[in-house]
């Protein structure tokens, strides 16, 4: 799905991010942008947990319940009715754990009101000129759905703004497998609102995150936070005996050079990686890609580093090898001149 997403703006033009270039003109998304993002791809994943967590970050960041409703409701016409209406389920236990603003309500289109015509004139500006084709000929009850409940009702309901609506379709759109031509599709809608390639691009790589882990994301790492650049989490697996840890990297983040000390030649560290895409690499030598399955054992008294790759979150589990007197050295950051080489 990654390499896919990857493909994608690759064929749009919109590879200058990931390639480690120059920065791409435009400004970042906005928080409420992101909390957009997060809320439709959590729902359209049916992860229901993480996407109780975005909406409560959504509210207390300032959006309005409605707002909220909004999206969770124009999503049943990308990823179904059952995860729209578990998204609205969740949505509605939060505002049941304490109160959040109400908002303006959305408007319903009158009911003698030419839904067909309204919607075409709302899908023809978004997309640029009419939408004609073979499909639609083959199949002109799903045209008309498109033009009279997507277009049409939903569109027209306010609230959102045309932009956040396609901000909403993109974070749902490149968080499901085989939809590629879809999320193309919108990628250029969302253009045409305003959305530049710099937001396009940070959309799909905060949907990049693993849907399914293997272990808990855990805290903010704060407590080795000096000695990593970007922002990763720490979940403390066990202590006894071995110690053990899941570690997860949000894009670019990766920890400094630093050195595992044995003793007679044990000690050092073994990293099974369990999501994502990634580095490891041992001074003096090239980066090694790292993706799900791998395992790499790392023998004490090597300088090295890892970390996650530009447009990917990455996890692994790090298990310490015994060894009595051992020790960690954290040395310089990996420069972003010589992270930015890696493709």
């Amino acid at each position: 799905m990654k390499l896919l997403k990857t493909l994608v703006l690759t064929l749009l033009g919109i590879n200058i991010l990931f390639m480690g270039g120059n920065t791409m003109a435009g400004e970042n998304l906005n928080t409420k942008q992101q909390n957009i993002v997060m809320i439709s791809s959590y729902t359209a994943t049916g992860d229901l947990a993480k996407l109780e967590y975005a909406i409560k970050k959504g509210l207390d960041d300032g959006m309005t319940v409605n707002e909220v409703k909004e999206i969770l409701v124009q999503m049943y016409a990308y990823c179904g009715f059952p995860r729209s209406l578990n998204g609205l389920s969740t949505l509605l236990k939060v505002t049941k754990s304490r109160n959040y603003t109400e908002g303006d309500a959305g408007k319903s289109l009158s009911k003698d009101a030419d839904k067909n015509s309204i919607g075409e004139k709302t899908q023809t500006e978004l997309c640029g000129s009419p939408v004609k084709g073979e499909l639609f000929e083959f199949a002109p009850a799903i045209d008309d759905y498109l033009k009279e409940h997507l277009f049409g009702d939903i569109f027209s309901r306010g609230i959102l703004t045309h932009k956040e609506r396609e901000i909403a379709t993109i974070g749902a759109l490149a968080s499901i497998e085989g939809v590629e031509p879809q999320l193309k599709a919108h990628i250029e809608i969302g253009k045409n609102t305003g959305l530049t390639d710099k937001q396009i691009s940070e959309i799909l790589i905060l949907t990049s995150r693993p849907k399914t882990e293997v272990f808990a994301q855990g805290d903010k790492n704060n407590a080795y936070a000096k000695y990593f650049k970007g922002q990763s989490y720490l979940n403390l697996l066990t202590k006894d005996q071995i110690v053990t840890a899941n570690v997860t990297f949000e894009p670019k983040c990766r920890n400094n050079w630093h050195i595992h000390h044995g003793t007679n030649g044990k000690g050092g560290q073994i990293l099974l990686v369990t999501g994502g895409r990634g580095y490891y690499q041992e001074w003096g030598k090239p980066a090694q890609e790292l993706k799900k399955g791998d395992v790499v054992v790392i023998p004490p008294e090597v300088k090295h580093w890892h970390g996650a790759s530009k447009n990917s979150w990455f996890s692994h589990v790090a298990i310490e090898v015994p060894s009595e007197n051992s020790s960690n050295e954290w040395l310089e950051e990996v420069s972003d001149e010589e992270y930015n080489k890696l493709k």
